[in-house]
């Protein structure tokens, strides 16, 4: 009953235009005053332990290091490294946009920051060389959307922190899947490109690879820093974002020094928006989650699914079906901060690995990345390739395709993500 009020009121608010996180902390007030007899100082106090989280910091350290990244230069030399490596063959340069973008989402953990860093410089390149636009556009909206899976991803932190699963062994399940994603979106590159005879570049000399293999090896590096100090034990996930920030922050302004010292106070308050804009809508997941868990939501949901006797098999295949549709509507990070935790006793209860959801989860948000009305990536990249969102669309759709084919491996493979932390005996 009580879920009834809850979810018609939440979509009520977000219908009028309203932010998800006012929605979300509107919803709690309002149902717990007016329903429920929960002193206010139990929500305060949920409040501010909810979010007294050691991981949480995490997030803003990843979201800074991101931020230097793309305005320091990185991005500029990863491309031409991929292209180095890849451009002669057919689609050259958007097979190399699909490494590049793989790569650079392995040191940024965010999906729109690498379309913005990736695509900024290679979408126009592509044009000069004959390439459709429709054709760059499609490549680096999708392909951008590995920053949500390759690790150190941002989603994943913020999985592992509302559902208390280990972040460094979401961060290590996320790896093949992430390979194997960026092989297929390469695939379908390489197969378009080579039908319609879209140009090549010149093949480089091992000179040449050699000489941009050094000039992107400090950006290159960051991803050896942070993943191998997480598995070695020498720092945790959070401990890891910070060195990833420090070090970015040398690597743009003393190392390739792309950056001045005068533009960081301005990179430093970009981060910080997005951080403050990011941790408040985690704010009010907190309250949401606690008035769910209050009323006994998940638990209800959970006995009627099992009463029901849907199968794991069922169940993933209606969580996968409500994702997506909760992708037309809402951004990864709301999703997931609303549905987790919701999400989280079912999973306990029907026996499924709680890593392997997050990743399929992970999933999930990626695709929602990539369509409208509200897919993050479609925006950015219409904005750089200087296209309509409908037409933007229809350029996508093939990579689209293989994504959803890809969601249905992971979802009923569980190895594909399980293989590689159980190898390493990461527990968790």
């Amino acid at each position: 009953m009580n879920a009834a009020i809850i979810f018609p009121l939440l979509f009520a608010l977000m219908l009028t235009g309203m932010p998800i996180s006012i929605s979300l902390g509107l919803t709690v007030l309002a149902f717990l005053f007016a329903m429920t007899q929960v002193p206010i100082e139990s929500v305060a106090l949920k409040l501010f332990t909810g979010i007294e989280n050691f991981q949480i910091m995490a997030i803003p350290f990843f979201i800074l290091a991101g931020s230097f990244l793309t305005h320091g230069g990185v991005a500029r030399r990863m491309i031409a490294f991929t292209s180095a490596l890849v451009g002669h063959w057919p689609g050259g340069l958007g097979l190399a946009g699909v490494a590049a973008c793989a790569l650079f989402a392995a040191i940024s953990g965010s999906s729109v920051a690498t379309v913005v860093a990736i695509g900024s410089i290679i979408l126009p390149a592509m044009i000069e060389h004959g390439f459709p636009r429709r054709f760059g556009a499609g490549v680096i909206a999708t392909s951008g959307a590995l920053g949500i899976l390759v690790p150190p991803s941002i989603i994943l932190v913020l999985y592992g922190v509302s559902t208390n699963t280990s972040i460094g062994a979401l961060f290590m399940a996320g790896v093949a899947p992430g390979l194997t994603l960026a092989a297929a979106l390469a695939l379908l590159t390489w197969l378009y490109a080579r039908r319609n005879r879209y140009p090549r570049l010149k093949r480089a000399s091992w000179g040449e690879r050699l000489s941009a293999f050094r000039d992107s090896v400090w950006g290159l590096l960051l991803i050896a820093i942070v993943l191998g100090g997480i598995y070695s034990g020498v720092f945790t996930p959070t401990e890891a974002a910070a060195v990833a920030a420090t070090y970015a922050f040398v690597i743009a302004v003393f190392v390739y020094k792309d950056m001045p010292l005068a533009r960081v106070p301005r990179v430093l308050l970009d981060a910080a928006n997005m951080s403050a804009m990011l941790l408040y809508i985690i704010t009010n997941a907190v309250l949401f989650s606690f008035l769910m868990t209050s009323e006994n939501i998940p638990q209800a949901m959970a006995a009627w699914m099992i009463g029901k006797e849907f199968s794991p098999s069922l169940f993933l295949l209606v969580v996968n079906l409500i994702l997506l549709a909760a992708g037309n509507v809402m951004e990864p990070s709301s999703i997931l901060l609303i549905m987790a935790p919701i999400l989280y006793p079912m999973i306990t209860r029907l026996g499924i690995d709680p890593v392997h959801f997050g990743i399929l989860m992970a999933v999930n948000m990626e695709v929602g990345l990539c369509h409208p009305p509200v897919g993050l990536n479609l925006y950015v990249a219409s904005g750089i390739a200087r296209m309509g969102i409908t037409e933007l669309t229809v350029a996508v759709l093939p990579w689209l395709i293989v994504m959803l084919g890809f969601l249905v491996l992971v979802t009923y493979w569980p190895p594909l993500s399980l293989t590689l932390p159980h190898f390493l005996g990461i527990r968790y």
